[in-house]
């Protein structure tokens, strides 16, 4: 009755009656059929479907599903393909937030301009210290060494007036790295080279611009995430604080005003001072230094608070010596955080 049969789901149209076929009682229908003639229609059937190749393209708009499940039961047929589809949008997500984590840790990962920009630093602080201790005027080593004592109050009164200038640099010296802690920290560490930054921002208490140039060389953006517990402790909770901000940029109006307010005999002797003076000559170059990479680092704790599009009208400022950065540490938002275990499982997903 059967040795006909195909089952090639190309050409359902074919055979339409195998799909419509409805035994009302299926048990008569096969006790009808003899043994003898059923056995044989068993083989044949087997035959047929081992020798015919049966292709699961679904044709004429008709899904595999649809031919196989007339009555649209779901089958294993039906779930393993679902389940394929759910795992492959799966790994297509996976892939593209890898590709985007790949993008991100690899943006600005030029190794050329990497190591063009860290040898041109590396030769800028190599001729600056060259010209530090050979090339700057040395002409009243004695009188830098009292001058030295007088600022850090290791003398006593003893009736002469420091310059006002003078000490206005001084103290704005001791603000700096006030301020570039708050501009480095966290936004500024490197995640690529690995090399810590405080070690650099406490030793640029004693050496200013000399220490940092160093790290400025091996420095290797982005910086590592940041997470939110901390920046609940010490030094992120005090140096994300508009308190500490405004303290800095305040004191800084202050001693500014204060050495603007000085007379003309003040300056010019301040300038005769520089030309003598290796002390004086090394801080003054100290101060424009910082003021020289100040706007850079500005701009970088910008975009990496995501806030370049609201504040770049800040980085014009930013060129003003210390009150420009100062007046950015004010007024930026918080950076934003991301939670212990978010950060974990990215790490996770990355190995």
């Amino acid at each position: 009755m059967l040795p006909n049969l195909n089952l090639i789901s190309c050409n359902l149209s074919s055979s339409p009656s195998l799909l419509l076929i409805k035994p009302t009682n299926p048990r008569t229908s096969f006790q009808s059929i003899p043994k003898s003639q059923f056995a044989i229609s068993k083989v044949s059937i087997y035959k047929t479907v081992i020798n015919q190749r049966i292709s699961l393209k679904p044709c004429n708009n008709l899904s595999v599903s649809a031919a196989f499940y007339p009555f649209k039961r779901p089958g294993f047929l039906q779930i393993y393909r679902s389940s394929f589809s759910i795992k492959n949008s799966e790994n297509d997500v996976l892939k593209k937030s890898t590709t985007d984590e790949s993008k991100l840790g690899n943006s600005g990962n030029n190794n050329g301009g990497d190591w063009t920009t860290s040898i041109l630093l590396f030769g800028l602080w190599a001729g600056l210290m060259y010209y530090v201790f050979m090339l700057t005027p040395n002409q009243t080593p004695t009188r830098d060494i009292y001058f030295l004592e007088k600022l850090l109050n290791l003398r006593r009164d003893d009736g002469f007036e420091m310059n006002q200038v003078l000490v206005s640099l001084w103290y704005i010296m001791g603000l700096w790295p006030v301020v570039y802690s708050m501009l480095l920290l966290p936004s500024g560490r490197s995640s690529r080279s690995k090399v810590p930054v405080w070690p650099f921002l406490v030793l640029s208490c004693f050496g200013g611009a000399y220490v940092l140039l160093p790290y400025f060389v091996l420095w290797r953006p982005p910086p590592p995430p940041v997470e939110e517990a901390e920046l609940e402790i010490w030094p992120f909770n005090f140096l994300e604080s508009k308190l500490t901000a405004g303290i800095s940029v305040a004191a800084g109006l202050g001693l500014i005003i204060y050495a603007g307010l000085a007379g003309g005999d003040a300056w010019r002797e301040f300038y005769q001072y520089f030309r003598e003076s290796k002390f004086i000559h090394a801080t003054c170059l100290d101060f424009t230094l910082l003021s020289t990479f100040a706007p850079f680092w500005v701009y970088n704790d910008m975009t990496t608070r995501k806030w370049f599009d609201k504040g770049s009208w800040l980085l014009p400022f930013s060129l003003i010596p210390f009150v420009g950065p100062a007046l950015y540490l004010v007024l930026r938002p918080p950076i934003p955080a991301v939670g212990l275990a978010s950060i974990t499982s990215n790490t996770n997903e990355k190995d």
